[in-house]
Protein backbone atom coordinates (compact mmCIF):
# COMPACT_ATOMS: atom_id res chain seq x y z
CA UNK A 1 0.00 0.00 0.00
CA UNK A 2 2.88 2.35 0.52
CA UNK A 3 6.91 2.21 -0.46
CA UNK A 4 7.59 2.74 2.88
CA UNK A 5 5.83 0.94 6.22
CA UNK A 6 8.19 1.97 9.27
CA UNK A 7 5.27 2.07 11.78
CA UNK A 8 3.35 -1.17 10.27
CA UNK A 9 -0.36 -0.41 11.46
CA UNK A 10 -0.96 2.44 13.63
CA UNK A 11 -2.97 2.19 16.46
CA UNK A 12 -4.00 6.00 17.87
CA UNK A 13 -4.18 6.10 21.33
CA UNK A 14 -5.90 8.79 23.29
CA UNK A 15 -7.47 6.51 26.54
CA UNK A 16 -10.76 7.28 25.25
CA UNK A 17 -13.67 4.08 24.38
CA UNK A 18 -13.05 4.34 20.78
CA UNK A 19 -9.45 4.24 21.10
CA UNK A 20 -9.66 0.96 22.72
CA UNK A 21 -11.72 -0.28 19.76
CA UNK A 22 -9.55 0.66 17.52
CA UNK A 23 -6.48 -0.40 19.59
CA UNK A 24 -8.50 -4.33 18.95
CA UNK A 25 -9.52 -3.51 15.29
CA UNK A 26 -5.81 -2.59 14.49
CA UNK A 27 -4.37 -5.70 16.33
CA UNK A 28 -6.45 -8.05 14.72
CA UNK A 29 -5.77 -6.69 11.43
CA UNK A 30 -1.92 -6.98 12.29
CA UNK A 31 -2.12 -10.53 13.34
CA UNK A 32 -4.07 -11.11 9.70
CA UNK A 33 -1.33 -9.50 8.07
CA UNK A 34 1.60 -10.66 10.06
CA UNK A 35 2.70 -6.51 10.03
CA UNK A 36 3.88 -4.86 13.28
CA UNK A 37 1.88 -2.43 14.86
CA UNK A 38 2.57 0.56 16.24
CA UNK A 39 0.80 2.11 19.45
CA UNK A 40 1.23 5.94 19.12
CA UNK A 41 -0.21 8.85 21.07
CA UNK A 42 0.38 12.35 20.28
CA UNK A 43 1.10 15.04 22.89
CA UNK A 44 0.03 18.66 21.98
CA UNK A 45 1.91 21.27 23.78
CA UNK A 46 0.12 23.61 26.44
CA UNK A 47 1.44 26.98 27.24
CA UNK A 48 0.50 27.11 30.83
CA UNK A 49 3.46 26.41 33.27
CA UNK A 50 1.60 25.91 36.58
CA UNK A 51 2.29 22.72 38.45
CA UNK A 52 -0.72 19.80 38.20
CA UNK A 53 -2.17 19.67 41.68
CA UNK A 54 -1.17 17.36 44.20
CA UNK A 55 1.55 16.64 41.80
CA UNK A 56 4.00 19.28 41.42
CA UNK A 57 4.64 18.77 38.38
CA UNK A 58 4.64 21.15 35.34
CA UNK A 59 2.26 20.74 32.69
CA UNK A 60 4.64 18.97 30.16
CA UNK A 61 5.64 16.67 32.76
CA UNK A 62 2.04 15.35 33.57
CA UNK A 63 1.66 15.17 29.65
CA UNK A 64 4.19 13.06 29.45
CA UNK A 65 3.41 10.80 32.37
CA UNK A 66 0.10 10.74 31.36
CA UNK A 67 0.95 9.81 27.38
CA UNK A 68 2.86 6.71 29.01
CA UNK A 69 0.17 5.27 31.50
CA UNK A 70 -1.98 5.83 27.94
CA UNK A 71 0.20 3.92 26.20
CA UNK A 72 0.80 1.17 29.16
CA UNK A 73 -2.96 0.68 29.05
CA UNK A 74 -3.36 0.45 25.20
CA UNK A 75 -0.63 -2.20 25.75
CA UNK A 76 -2.82 -4.51 28.24
CA UNK A 77 -5.76 -4.06 26.17
CA UNK A 78 -3.74 -5.05 23.02
CA UNK A 79 -2.89 -7.86 24.73
CA UNK A 80 -5.45 -9.14 25.98
CA UNK A 81 -7.00 -8.89 22.48
CA UNK A 82 -3.92 -11.16 20.64
CA UNK A 83 -2.49 -12.73 23.72
CA UNK A 84 0.87 -13.25 23.40
CA UNK A 85 2.07 -16.72 21.42
CA UNK A 86 2.65 -15.65 17.92
CA UNK A 87 1.29 -11.81 18.05
CA UNK A 88 2.72 -8.94 15.86
CA UNK A 89 5.74 -6.74 16.89
CA UNK A 90 4.73 -4.30 19.25
CA UNK A 91 6.36 -0.40 19.17
CA UNK A 92 5.31 1.94 20.95
CA UNK A 93 5.54 5.97 20.47
CA UNK A 94 4.49 9.03 21.59
CA UNK A 95 4.73 12.37 19.38
CA UNK A 96 4.95 15.58 20.55
CA UNK A 97 2.68 18.08 17.82
CA UNK A 98 -0.46 18.64 16.94
CA UNK A 99 -2.81 15.69 17.05
CA UNK A 100 -3.48 15.35 13.50
CA UNK A 101 -0.57 16.94 12.04
CA UNK A 102 1.59 14.45 13.70
CA UNK A 103 -0.66 11.69 12.57
CA UNK A 104 -0.50 12.76 9.38
CA UNK A 105 3.14 12.98 9.60
CA UNK A 106 2.80 9.19 10.13
CA UNK A 107 1.09 8.31 7.74
CA UNK A 108 3.23 8.39 5.29
CA UNK A 109 5.18 5.65 6.27
CA UNK A 110 2.75 3.19 7.93
CA UNK A 111 0.30 0.32 6.03
CA UNK A 112 -2.78 1.81 7.89
CA UNK A 113 -3.78 3.88 10.69
CA UNK A 114 -6.65 2.57 12.96
CA UNK A 115 -8.79 5.46 14.86
CA UNK A 116 -11.34 6.00 17.00
CA UNK A 117 -14.96 8.05 15.83
CA UNK A 118 -14.33 10.71 18.44
CA UNK A 119 -11.61 10.97 21.21
CA UNK A 120 -11.76 12.48 24.50
CA UNK A 121 -12.30 16.53 24.97
CA UNK A 122 -14.82 18.75 23.35
CA UNK A 123 -13.80 17.48 19.93
CA UNK A 124 -15.54 14.29 20.95
CA UNK A 125 -19.04 16.51 20.67
CA UNK A 126 -19.16 16.16 16.90
CA UNK A 127 -20.27 13.02 15.15
CA UNK A 128 -17.09 12.96 13.58
CA UNK A 129 -13.87 13.83 15.57
CA UNK A 130 -12.01 16.67 14.03
CA UNK A 131 -8.57 13.63 14.34
CA UNK A 132 -10.63 11.23 12.47
CA UNK A 133 -12.18 13.91 9.91
CA UNK A 134 -8.99 15.08 9.25
CA UNK A 135 -7.44 11.46 8.78
CA UNK A 136 -10.10 10.47 6.73
CA UNK A 137 -9.76 13.22 4.15
CA UNK A 138 -5.63 14.14 4.47
CA UNK A 139 -4.21 10.50 5.27
CA UNK A 140 -1.42 9.24 3.25
CA UNK A 141 -2.48 5.99 3.74
CA UNK A 142 -5.56 3.98 4.02
CA UNK A 143 -7.40 5.00 7.48
CA UNK A 144 -9.99 2.67 9.94
CA UNK A 145 -12.69 4.63 11.81
CA UNK A 146 -13.85 2.57 14.79
CA UNK A 147 -17.01 3.47 16.68
CA UNK A 148 -17.27 2.51 20.20
CA UNK A 149 -20.22 0.02 19.47
CA UNK A 150 -17.95 -1.75 17.07
CA UNK A 151 -17.47 -5.30 17.74
CA UNK A 152 -14.72 -6.61 15.47
CA UNK A 153 -14.75 -10.45 15.13
CA UNK A 154 -17.62 -11.19 16.74
CA UNK A 155 -19.21 -12.49 13.29
CA UNK A 156 -16.25 -13.75 11.02
CA UNK A 157 -18.52 -14.88 8.74
CA UNK A 158 -19.87 -11.34 7.71
CA UNK A 159 -19.30 -9.77 4.25
CA UNK A 160 -16.69 -6.88 3.55
CA UNK A 161 -18.50 -4.23 1.89
CA UNK A 162 -17.45 -1.72 -0.93
CA UNK A 163 -18.56 1.61 -1.96
CA UNK A 164 -17.96 2.24 -6.15
CA UNK A 165 -18.05 4.97 -7.83
CA UNK A 166 -15.71 4.91 -10.98
CA UNK A 167 -13.30 7.61 -9.28
CA UNK A 168 -9.33 7.15 -8.64
CA UNK A 169 -10.23 6.64 -4.92
CA UNK A 170 -12.65 4.16 -5.71
CA UNK A 171 -9.87 1.90 -7.80
CA UNK A 172 -7.77 1.81 -4.44
CA UNK A 173 -10.84 0.86 -2.13
CA UNK A 174 -11.55 -1.90 -4.42
CA UNK A 175 -8.03 -3.42 -4.49
CA UNK A 176 -7.65 -3.41 -0.69
CA UNK A 177 -11.41 -4.60 -0.17
CA UNK A 178 -10.80 -7.40 -2.54
CA UNK A 179 -7.57 -8.38 -0.54
CA UNK A 180 -10.05 -7.76 2.89
CA UNK A 181 -12.23 -10.17 1.76
CA UNK A 182 -9.99 -12.91 1.10
CA UNK A 183 -7.83 -12.65 4.39
CA UNK A 184 -10.97 -13.04 5.97
CA UNK A 185 -12.62 -15.58 3.77
CA UNK A 186 -16.03 -13.72 3.36
CA UNK A 187 -17.98 -12.77 0.51
CA UNK A 188 -17.44 -9.29 -1.15
CA UNK A 189 -21.06 -6.77 -1.17
CA UNK A 190 -20.01 -4.04 -3.88
CA UNK A 191 -22.50 -1.56 -4.24
CA UNK A 192 -22.45 1.12 -6.79
CA UNK A 193 -25.23 4.25 -7.04
CA UNK A 194 -25.27 5.78 -10.20
CA UNK A 195 -26.70 8.96 -8.39
CA UNK A 196 -25.06 11.14 -5.32
CA UNK A 197 -28.35 12.62 -4.25
CA UNK A 198 -32.24 11.77 -4.03
CA UNK A 199 -33.67 11.06 -7.65
CA UNK A 200 -37.38 11.75 -7.97
CA UNK A 201 -39.20 10.20 -10.63
CA UNK A 202 -39.11 11.85 -13.67
CA UNK A 203 -42.27 11.85 -16.34
CA UNK A 204 -40.45 9.33 -19.62
CA UNK A 205 -37.48 8.62 -17.69
CA UNK A 206 -35.84 5.43 -18.65
CA UNK A 207 -35.05 3.95 -15.55
CA UNK A 208 -33.55 0.51 -16.99
CA UNK A 209 -30.74 2.81 -19.43
CA UNK A 210 -29.29 4.37 -15.96
CA UNK A 211 -29.45 1.07 -14.19
CA UNK A 212 -27.81 -0.44 -17.18
CA UNK A 213 -25.20 1.62 -17.08
CA UNK A 214 -24.87 0.82 -13.44
CA UNK A 215 -24.43 -2.70 -14.21
CA UNK A 216 -21.77 -1.57 -16.92
CA UNK A 217 -19.73 0.25 -14.29
CA UNK A 218 -19.72 -1.89 -11.24
CA UNK A 219 -18.84 -4.99 -13.72
CA UNK A 220 -15.46 -2.90 -15.21
CA UNK A 221 -14.50 -2.25 -12.36
CA UNK A 222 -14.89 -5.33 -10.41
CA UNK A 223 -13.66 -7.77 -13.36
CA UNK A 224 -10.01 -7.64 -13.25
CA UNK A 225 -10.01 -7.61 -9.31
CA UNK A 226 -12.68 -10.77 -9.29
CA UNK A 227 -9.79 -12.52 -11.61
CA UNK A 228 -6.87 -11.52 -9.39
CA UNK A 229 -9.14 -12.94 -6.41
CA UNK A 230 -11.61 -15.62 -7.87
CA UNK A 231 -12.02 -17.43 -4.14
CA UNK A 232 -13.87 -14.26 -3.36
CA UNK A 233 -17.63 -14.66 -3.72
CA UNK A 234 -18.85 -10.87 -4.68
CA UNK A 235 -22.77 -9.60 -4.31
CA UNK A 236 -23.06 -6.70 -6.59
CA UNK A 237 -25.70 -3.95 -5.80
CA UNK A 238 -26.97 -1.11 -8.08
CA UNK A 239 -29.00 1.67 -6.27
CA UNK A 240 -29.83 4.84 -7.88
CA UNK A 241 -29.32 7.44 -5.63
CA UNK A 242 -27.65 8.00 -1.46
CA UNK A 243 -24.87 5.92 -1.86
CA UNK A 244 -24.14 6.82 1.73
CA UNK A 245 -27.17 6.03 3.14
CA UNK A 246 -27.16 2.47 1.35
CA UNK A 247 -23.56 1.81 2.77
CA UNK A 248 -24.51 2.62 6.22
CA UNK A 249 -27.74 0.51 5.97
CA UNK A 250 -25.17 -2.29 4.65
CA UNK A 251 -22.72 -1.85 7.61
CA UNK A 252 -25.55 -3.64 10.01
CA UNK A 253 -24.75 -6.90 8.65
CA UNK A 254 -21.42 -6.27 7.80
CA UNK A 255 -17.68 -6.48 9.70
CA UNK A 256 -15.78 -3.61 7.21
CA UNK A 257 -17.17 -1.34 4.83
CA UNK A 258 -14.32 0.29 2.62
CA UNK A 259 -14.80 3.79 0.58
CA UNK A 260 -12.70 5.89 -1.38
CA UNK A 261 -12.30 9.51 -0.06
CA UNK A 262 -12.66 12.72 -2.79
CA UNK A 263 -14.84 10.34 -5.01
CA UNK A 264 -16.90 12.01 -7.79
CA UNK A 265 -19.09 13.68 -5.33
CA UNK A 266 -16.39 15.29 -3.21
CA UNK A 267 -13.09 17.76 -3.98
CA UNK A 268 -9.72 18.02 -2.23
CA UNK A 269 -10.25 20.03 1.28
CA UNK A 270 -14.10 19.62 1.75
CA UNK A 271 -14.02 18.21 5.20
CA UNK A 272 -18.28 17.65 5.42
CA UNK A 273 -20.82 16.10 3.25
CA UNK A 274 -18.79 13.72 1.35
CA UNK A 275 -20.28 9.93 1.16
CA UNK A 276 -16.69 8.86 3.51
CA UNK A 277 -17.23 11.46 5.39
CA UNK A 278 -21.04 10.56 5.99
CA UNK A 279 -20.66 6.78 6.01
CA UNK A 280 -17.66 7.25 8.87
CA UNK A 281 -19.99 9.34 10.65
CA UNK A 282 -23.24 6.73 10.74
CA UNK A 283 -21.89 2.97 9.53
CA UNK A 284 -22.18 0.34 12.24
CA UNK A 285 -19.08 -1.47 11.45
CA UNK A 286 -15.54 -0.53 10.91
CA UNK A 287 -14.69 1.84 7.94
CA UNK A 288 -11.69 2.05 6.16
CA UNK A 289 -11.25 4.99 3.75
CA UNK A 290 -8.69 4.25 1.02
CA UNK A 291 -7.06 7.60 -1.24
CA UNK A 292 -6.53 7.69 -4.73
Amino acid sequence: MVKSAKYGIIAAVDGSAESEIATRWAADEAVMRKVPITLMHVITPMTTSWPIPQLELSTAEWQKANAQHLIEKAQKTLLASIGKADGPTIHTEIKTSEVVTGLLDASTQALMVVVGSRGLGAASRALLGSVSSGLVHHSHCPVVVAHAGDTPGNDQLSPVVLGIDGSPASEAATALAFDEAARRRVDLIALHAWSDVGVFPILGMDWREYEDQGHEVLGERLAGWSGQYPDVRVQRKIVCDRPAQWLVDESHQAQLVVVGSHGRGGFPGRLLGSVSSAVAQAAKAPVMVVRG
